[in-house]
């Protein structure tokens, strides 16, 4: 069912236009339907999309639905988390209005400096694919793995393995909350495990970001891109209709997935597009780029 759309009425109240662009953010972020994220709330979906529209003038209950159906804080749905407390308005000073290099540079330097960061060398021999459903990641990771002579980890029968059942019945049985925390359980397996490994993860692992930075870290990660339009073309190729499902606008949604996603697949490593290519130049290119990327031809090779 294609989301419904409610008629804007007189002027807005600023607050509520941000937060119904927060929610809808949050939403994309997570590849979530309007319709999934009201039934997971609790509420009608004419009430999520006038909260969307900044006509909704929701109570702190609602709210709280919502944010929980997001899996995030209230307080990142109703505003900035950095007012928290003096020092993180100090942090926030510091960093705020910085470019994105700077930004970067400030993450790796807090890494180093709370031990989290990741040996350079041990970084480069795990090399992660990220990206959307249909990007070739399991297919063209299986490929590289052979060529390196590399161990190849599907994440998401990792998280089966965790879990003990399917990735369709942790979130039917457990939900979206159980589903996260077997997915991070399943990557700290993997990174403990396998010192050398091409790993091809879930595409929506990028939305938690506790999960994120610990493949950021510890992988060599590169986003594998591809047009919506061949997105789709390869998921229907598999018979897997799974990130459209109930919905007929089928391609706006993959796109508004993309758009919500796609700030955090650019913190990859590498991007590499594999759209207008056989599956034999997508691999050939991929290789030539893994290879010379950040010195891995000088210990590769």
């Amino acid at each position: 069912m294609s989301e419904m759309t409610v008629e804007e009425g007189p002027a807005k109240e600023p607050f509520l236009v941000a937060l119904g662009e927060r929610i809808r953010t949050l939403r994309a972020r997570r590849g979530l339907t309007r319709k999934a994220t009201a039934q997971a709330a609790g509420i009608s979906e004419r009430h999520l999309a006038n909260l969307e529209l900044g006509t909704g003038n929701a109570s702190i209950l609602i709210l709280q639905q919502v944010a929980q159906a997001l899996q995030c804080p209230l307080a990142e749905l109703i505003g900035d988390v950095t007012t928290s407390t003096p020092e993180w308005l100090l942090i926030r000073e510091l960093l705020e209005g910085r470019s994105e290099v700077d930004l970067h540079r400030a993450r790796l330097k807090l890494a180093e400096l709370f031990g989290s960061g990741g040996d350079r060398r041990s970084r480069l021999a795990r090399i992660a694919l990220i990206g959307l459903r249909g990007a070739g990641k399991s297919t063209l990771g299986r490929m590289l793995a052979e060529d390196l002579g590399y161990p190849f980890v599907e994440l998401s029968r990792e998280i089966e393995k965790v879990a003990g059942c399917s990735i369709v019945e942790i979130h039917s049985l457990y939900g979206t909350n159980a589903y996260r925390r077997y997915e991070r359980r399943a990557l700290e397996e993997t990174i403990q495990i396998y010192p050398e490994v091409v790993i091809a993860t879930p595409g929506g692992l990028v939305s938690e970001p506790s999960t994120f930075n610990l493949l950021l870290t510890h992988c060599y990660t590169i986003w594998l891109q591809a047009e919506p339009e061949d997105h789709m073309k390869r998921v229907v190729a598999q018979g897997d209709f799974r990130p459209m499902s109930g919905s007929k606008e089928a391609m706006e949604d993959l796109k508004r997935i993309l758009a919500g996603r796609a700030a955090f697949y650019a913190k990859a490593d590498l991007s590499y597009n594999t759209s207008g290519h056989s599956l034999e130049a997508s691999f050939a290119g991929l290789r030539a780029a893994v290879r010379h990327a950040a010195g891995l031809v000088d210990w590769m090779v």
